[in-house]
């Protein structure tokens, strides 16, 4: 976590300077501020738009009554990624559009709901002797509640007949 941490705080906006400062470089400096205003715009909008689409699928998955999953996932790719958009830089401009954008934004949703069923335990059958994850029944297990019927003298009776006490 402290790698990450540096990472964030200290490499990504010494290279996002380097990259802007080559940017400039090529093409001038006002050319450079132009080109960041008008991403950080342009950003903006997609993220609107992209986030109407996500919060509509949303709704209309919670209507359906189906588990809303991927478009949990969409929703914050989309607001993680307009939080990249809105950041000057073109490194993080890069990695926002890629977020937004829904054709990468699904290749990124997959990978993150894939990496989340593995850290979850939700990928496979569960380990022997413990509870599954999520609570939700497999096609190959039924589940069962076992009743024990008394009756009032005391014997105790199952389907298959009389319980020895």
């Amino acid at each position: 976590m402290p790698l990450a941490l540096l990472a964030a705080f200290i490499v990504v906006p010494l290279a996002e300077l380097w990259v802007i400062s080559q940017v400039g470089d090529l093409i001038g400096f006002w050319w450079t501020l132009g080109l960041l205003l008008g991403l950080s715009v342009a950003g903006a909008w997609l993220v609107k738009r992209e986030g109407r689409h996500a919060w509509r699928r949303f709704r209309e998955a919670l209507g359906s009554a189906r588990m809303p999953a991927e478009e949990v996932v969409d929703g914050a790719l989309v607001l993680f990624g307009g939080a990249l958009l809105l950041t000057p830089g073109f490194l993080t401009d890069s990695v926002g559009l890629f977020l937004v954008l829904p054709p990468t934004r699904h290749v990124a949703n997959r990978a993150v709901r894939r990496r989340a069923r593995g850290a979850f335990g939700l990928g496979g059958s569960p380990p022997v002797g413990r509870p599954r994850a999520g609570g939700g029944a497999r096609a190959d297990h039924v589940d069962v509640d076992v009743v024990r019927v008394e009756r009032s003298d005391g014997s105790r009776r199952s389907p298959e007949g009389e319980l020895p006490r």
